[in-house]
């Protein structure tokens, strides 16, 4: 790659600046384009189809502003399309190119094994290995069961207790009072808390990008004695062992641009606020 290849990242909408700001943060030496669909965040209660077809064609959008490595940072599209994306699509018409996701990263994490070849890894998220996560996530993410299916086949003895958090990411998207975020979040704790009061998770993953924005209502409503992991820092530190790895696809350029297919000046002044400095999005092309 050069300075003409930046690194892609996508999302629904403001969710995956909680990535974005991990990555760049341990690579500030990358070249990253953000878009973030935000004429139609959240992707939570959209439909399977509809989901793969904006994800799609969001990533063909990147492939022609020249990326050629691609991360989804939405929980919910990697959840739901990723992988039909990478056996067909991608396969067939842009096989030099890459597409990866936040969700293998997480589930390395979470079972301490590789995502290919199920190998194991030297360290996990989990320290010396939660036998219970509790995962809060959109709707879509919970009903793919892609997290308890693919920690199930690498390390069987972690529990995973899912919990949807429905309306929470467009609540977050939209910038709603913090009072009401936070009565959401305590309700859906409550739910799995409910199932199992004996038993409370070891640790917790917020399953939706968007979730970071408010980690701080999570951990307030669970256990102290729950760990919350971090997905962005988990993210970050896997990319950076993938381009390390494929050397070839480092863009070297230290910039940062943002793309949106909402309204640009709305979408800066939200995405300021959650980032704690300036943004400023334009309108894709």
């Amino acid at each position: 790659m050069n300075e003409s290849s930046p690194i892609g990242v996508f999302d629904s909408g403001h969710g995956g600046l909680t990535i974005l700001s991990a990555l760049t943060q341990r690579l500030p030496w990358e070249h990253f384009l953000y878009l973030g669909d935000h004429a139609a965040a959240p992707y939570g209660e959209r439909s399977p189809r509809e989901i793969y077809d904006r994800t799609q064609a969001a990533v063909e959008l990147l492939f022609a502003l020249n990326c050629r490595l691609v991360l989804i940072a939405c929980n919910t599209a990697a959840a739901v399309a990723l992988r039909r994306l990478q056996q067909g699509w991608l396969a067939r018409h842009y096989p030099d190119r890459r597409v990866l996701g936040v969700l293998a990263p997480m589930v390395e994490a979470l079972s301490g094994r590789s995502w290919t070849g199920h190998q194991p890894l030297r360290s996990g998220m989990t320290g010396a290995g939660a036998s219970s996560v509790a995962v809060f996530a959109t709707r879509r993410t919970v009903e793919s069961d892609a997290y308890p299916r693919e920690v199930a086949a690498r390390a069987p003895s972690v529990t995973i207790e899912q919990e949807p958090c429905p309306g929470l990411a467009g609540a977050i998207e939209q910038d709603r009072p913090d009072a009401e975020l936070k009565d959401m979040i305590a309700s859906a704790v409550s739910s799995l808390l409910g199932r199992h009061p004996e038993r409370p998770p070891e640790a917790a993953v917020l399953g939706c990008t968007h979730f970071p924005l408010v980690a701080g209502h999570f951990a307030a409503a669970l256990p102290k004695t729950t760990r919350l992991l971090s997905q962005p820092q988990v993210v970050g530190a896997a990319l950076q062992s993938y381009l390390a790895r494929h050397p070839e696809r480092s863009s070297g350029a230290g910039e940062t641009r943002y793309l949106t297919t909402g309204t640009p000046a709305l979408v800066s002044r939200l995405a300021t606020r959650f980032l704690g400095g300036p943004v400023r999005f334009v309108g894709v092309p």
